[in-house]
């Protein structure tokens, strides 16, 4: 399938991304993620691996656009929440 990462046109297919991120260990994913076989990438990370580009060069939606269509479960990691506060221990 034909995808659009930076301006650049990349004939891809799933088995090839998942060709390309074979043995790569992934990052922590904090914003954008793309979920290839049982492991969460960044966005970013895959891009980079996928086409061999700079991660300056593209966004992470246009990555998570790209995926998506390939069939790839994407998302966004939202932060962990703190340790929980107890209302009862604060001072006013």
């Amino acid at each position: 399938m034909r995808v659009i990462i930076a301006r650049f046109p990349f004939d891809l297919t799933k088995a090839d991304v998942m060709a390309s991120m074979s043995g790569v260990k992934p990052e922590q994913a904090v914003g954008d993620f793309v979920t290839i076989g049982r492991r969460r990438y960044p966005a970013k990370q895959v891009g980079q691996v996928v086409t061999r580009q700079d991660r300056r060069d593209f966004s992470s939606a246009e990555v998570v656009r790209a995926m998506t269509r390939l069939g790839f479960t994407c998302g966004t990691a939202s932060a962990l929440p703190g340790p929980a506060e107890d209302a009862s221990a604060e001072s006013f």
